[in-house]
């Protein structure tokens, strides 16, 4: 009998306790100036990688790279990816910012991009032509026909 009672939409309630608390939580629009939206990406300095590097490469006993990684708040990945760069000889590159390139501010580059591909394509189709016409010619002279020459042309 309780259940088709609380079921019912005829008894009026008052609000809970905590209602109330939530509602006057869900109206404040102004975020909190103590904690940012978006957490800032960390950025590691060409020379803090090496530094880090170094130390680790120092390390001879267990569990001394776990307090290395510990005490600078790293991960092992980290390191994983600096020591590829470092073994790659991208020691330059260790510093430098990730992500696109900026675009070149010259309204020409598209155009002159657009007519080096184009001639590149047009390279590859030269170069197949060219294969083609050695090949007719080999055929020619194993079967011995004769083919004119540019020289001959003129003369006849």
């Amino acid at each position: 009998m309780e259940a088709t009672e609380r079921r019912g939409g005829s008894r009026s309630e008052s609000p809970r306790s905590g209602d109330a608390a939530i509602a006057s939580v869900a109206t404040v629009t102004q975020p909190d100036p103590q904690v940012p939206e978006k957490p800032a990406r960390r950025r590691f300095s060409a020379d803090f990688k090496l530094q880090v590097l170094r130390e680790v490469d120092a390390c001879k006993g267990p569990g001394e790279i776990g307090a290395v990684l510990r005490r600078h708040g790293l991960y092992s990945s980290n390191l994983v990816a600096w020591r590829r760069e470092r073994d790659l000889g991208a020691l330059e590159r260790l510093g430098k910012k990730r992500g696109r390139k900026p675009q070149p501010h010259n309204p020409l580059s598209r155009r002159v991009a657009e007519l080096e591909r184009e001639n590149a394509r047009l390279n590859r189709r030269l170069k197949q032509a060219e294969t083609i016409i050695e090949v007719q010619k080999k055929v020619a002279e194993i079967l011995g026909i004769p083919l004119k020459t540019p020289d001959s042309e003129g003369s006849d």
